[in-house]
């Protein structure tokens, strides 16, 4: 039986650096459950995909929110041809019928526990409408498949936790993969980075030094023992601020650790209480950054901005935290998943004539209270900001801040990825300003 695997495509012109971890991981589970299977791996935003040139048995393909539109009009192509469709991903677990009516089958969470299911039923022709993953313990999951897709991406990326504690009302991961942490054992994770990591490397943990601490220690300290030192994930700023920081702060750095990502969330307190995201910030967040920063660790901030409760000020204040704590920031327009308790506030504000592919945390998508917030200024100020943030004189001013202990590793991978960020801002807000010369 051949299986083709499709990752979705976005509907925007930022793409990627990193190869999207779910289409080798789910060759693997595969090929683990039914080693005579032929894999067929695209990514669609690299790989232009037509359902009238594919010869396979049965297409899965994985969606999120944004990537949904596309998914949906791909799979309903594919079966009028007479291909069999699965769906999976974050959007359809949580909304499974509006992903039924485009696929024979709807993998809900995790696929680990009903995979080697799903393939006998293909198998046999007798595919259910709907499979339920469960939660389970992460020991003993299969390698990533080493597929050729690795050439067209400048990084891979791991996992070696799911699930997350905090609350915050506008992220559908502890839904999704739950509240409770559950951990790779270390020797496992480890192995696979070794075997399967570029010279860089993407821990796609949600929070690569929070939960268990021993546990962090030694991966931290089994990667040090390896090859791939080069790598960058997330983090949350709470963690840092104990007695143990500095310890964890150092392993993370002998790891090859030389930039983590954390969710500042909101300038204000009343914000960080409003989204449920003050319990992961810490006591003193201002001094958990400096205190990451001093171990030679450059420091990225997501930041909310354009809610219902923000003035437009909040986009210039945004900026002058950039600039007053010397880190690079990823500002994000508020979007209300699906999901999510604030989805369920916001939807009588949704906007009209809005689909999933508007939900690309760039876009203005419902109404402001201050009629002078409307959408398109919103989106202006947005794109304004992103502009400051990634002028090539800040991003070589930020850079030429970082302390000397993270010298020359983190300075010069750093600025990589800043320039990254700044080509692909600009090429955001060329595609803005057409779009906006119609609205």
């Amino acid at each position: 039986m051949k299986i083709t695997i499709i990752f979705a495509r976005y509907p925007f012109s930022e793409r990627s650096p990193v190869l999207p971890p779910i289409l080798e991981y789910l060759a693997a589970l595969t090929l683990q459950a039914d080693p005579s299977a032929e894999v067929e791996l695209i990514d669609a935003n690299k790989t232009p995909v037509n359902p009238a040139q594919l010869n396979t048995d049965l297409v899965a393909v994985s969606t999120m929110t944004v990537t949904a539109p596309w998914a949906y009009r791909f799979a309903d192509e594919c079966r009028l041809r007479g291909l069999r469709v699965v769906m999976g991903g974050i959007h359809p677990t949580i909304l499974p019928g509006e992903a039924a009516s485009h696929a024979d089958a709807v993998v809900i969470g995790e696929a680990e526990s009903v995979w080697p299911e799903l393939l006998g039923d293909a198998k046999a022709g007798k595919l259910k409408g709907i499979y339920r993953g469960r939660k389970m313990a992460l020991e003993g999951i299969p390698i990533p498949y080493d597929s050729d897709l690795k050439r067209d991406y400048r990084f891979r990326a791991f996992f070696t936790m799911r699930g997350c504690p905090y609350s915050c009302r506008f992220c559908s991961v502890p839904g999704v993969y739950g509240k409770s942490m559950r951990y790779r054992p270390v020797y496992e994770a480890a192995a696979e980075i070794e075997s399967r990591a570029g010279k860089i490397w993407f821990n796609g943990d949600d929070n690569i030094w929070g939960g268990d601490i021993k546990r962090n220690l030694n991966l931290f300290e089994e990667l040090s023992q390896g090859t791939k030192k080069r790598w960058y994930g997330f983090g949350d700023l709470k963690t840092v601020q104990q007695d143990y920081g500095d310890r964890l702060l150092a392993a993370a750095g002998r790891s090859g650790l030389f930039s983590v990502m954390a969710g500042w969330e909101s300038n204000s307190e009343a914000g960080l209480r409003y989204f449920g995201a003050a319990g992961k910030q810490g006591s003193d967040r201002v001094e958990a950054i400096k205190r990451i920063q001093s171990h030679g660790i450059y420091v990225v901030l997501f930041v909310v901005v354009g809610g219902r409760y923000d003035d437009i000020e909040s986009f210039r204040r945004t900026l002058e935290i950039a600039d007053s704590l010397n880190v690079g920031i990823h500002p994000i327009l508020l979007m209300p998943l699906p999901g999510t308790e604030l989805f369920e506030e916001y939807r009588d504000y949704l906007l009209p004539g809005q689909g999933w592919e508007s939900f690309t945390g760039i876009n203005a998508v419902f109404e402001h209270p201050d009629p002078k917030m409307t959408a398109f200024r919103r989106e202006e100020e947005y794109h304004r900001l992103r502009r400051e943030l990634y002028s090539l004189r800040r991003v070589v001013k930020r850079i030429s801040r970082i302390p000397l202990k993270g010298f020359p590793s983190t300075h010069l991978l750093s600025f990589m990825k800043e320039i990254g960020m700044h080509l692909e801002m600009k090429k955001a807000q060329n595609a803005w300003q057409k779009k906006s010369l119609h609205m």
